[in-house]
């Protein structure tokens, strides 16, 4: 596999937050990740700061985990905004997740961008590999209309709410794959999540003790 060249991303911060403050929904959430028990309102980090991005030639791809224990690491704002896009598809993902016999899916939020007039993407060949094991999309939820057709003309988009089985862990190495390539950039955004993880903890803790 080649390894993924990562140009040409421009301006996803702005045109992913206002499609995702329209869209977002999944999976009921806990109020505390089983075994990452991080306090609401404290994060800071940006989208840009973590999603995985890269390039084909024809589409642009950008992958946004929707796991708690990362994204209560955003921006009060971002966080608000995914975890409502995260029950407005409620209904979606539980089907998805029924018919895939998937009981507690891994949400990821996937967008493809075209870069060129009559761009094609492959909604199922996103791979991503945790832990030595490969892990394919179970289902899909699309958020965006012309997600069907599986073309998008320059500067259109496509967003869609994935679901993965179980097993995928966030605070170590995760390799995102699609059409041969790969991308292994979620190793800095795994470090920059430890960072905030202790600042989030440290935060709250100054609140609750003034």
């Amino acid at each position: 596999m080649k390894k993924l060249d990562a140009k040409r991303l421009r301006g996803w911060a702005a045109r992913g937050t206002l499609l995702a403050a329209g869209v977002l929904a999944a999976y009921p959430l806990s109020p505390l990740a089983a075994q990452d028990t991080l306090p609401v309102g404290y994060g800071t980090l940006k989208r840009d700061d973590i999603a995985v991005r890269f390039a084909t030639g024809q589409v642009e791809i950008q992958i946004l985990p929707l796991d708690e224990q990362v994204i209560r690491l955003l921006a009060t704002d971002t966080y608000a905004s995914l975890r409502d896009l995260i029950k407005t598809k409620r209904g979606d993902i539980e089907d998805q997740a029924q018919r895939a016999g998937v009981r507690h899916p891994t949400l990821m939020l996937v967008t493809f961008f075209g870069d060129v007039p009559q761009a094609r993407f492959i909604p199922e060949d996103v791979n991503l590999v945790s832990r030595g094991r490969l892990f394919r999309p179970a289902g899909i939820v699309p958020l965006s209309p012309v997600w069907g057709s599986q073309q998008l003309e320059a500067h259109q988009q496509a967003v869609a709410i994935y679901l993965f089985e179980e097993g995928i862990s966030f605070r170590e190495q995760l390799t995102v794959s699609y059409e041969g390539l790969t991308s292994d950039s979620w190793s800095r955004a795994a470090r920059l999540l430890d960072q905030e993880r202790a600042r989030v903890l440290a935060r709250a803790q100054v609140k609750q003790n003034p």
